[in-house]
């Protein structure tokens, strides 16, 4: 399973945000360039972030998009669900209807223990751990990385 460019650039989006925080709007053509990510395209994502309630758009010249809560209590499993979706690895974990063998079928079991592992990481994950964990690369004021 793999999570999509969606979700990938979005989290990079808004860790770049986050540790900016307190520092006022930042303009996406500037996370776009430090992120390398196409300004298109980091346009089409912030649109479910700030209907999320993750982000928010400040219009004007001194306008931008900063955060509109704090990185600790922004988990991932919420960036992950706005940007994403389910991250059932097979169909027949959100929707077992699909499929008559779901009640006796093993390995859907393992499929359903997969997605229950994955959120329980992204629900312990916090954008504020990404800024901690940024921190101890050792590269202070910069935010090249790859998520």
């Amino acid at each position: 399973m793999k999570l999509s460019t969606r979700t990938r650039y979005g989290t990079r989006a808004l860790l770049e945000l986050a540790l900016h925080q307190g520092e006022g709007p930042v303009f996406l053509k500037d996370i776009a360039k430090k992120q390398q990510i196409s300004l298109s395209y980091l346009e089409h994502l912030v649109t479910p972030l700030i209907s999320g309630g993750i982000i928010r758009s400040i219009k004007g010249p001194r306008g931008g998009v900063t955060l509109a809560k704090k990185p600790g209590t922004i988990k991932l499993i919420d960036v992950t669900r706005l940007l994403e979706g389910s991250l059932a690895p097979v169909e027949c974990i959100d929707n077992p209807e699909i499929c008559d063998r779901s009640a006796q079928c093993v390995t859907r079991d393992l499929w359903g223990e997969m997605k229950k592992a994955i959120n329980g990481v992204l629900e312990t994950t916090t954008l504020q751990d990404l800024v901690d964990r940024q921190k101890k690369k050792g590269l202070p004021g910069s935010s090249m990385y790859y998520i």
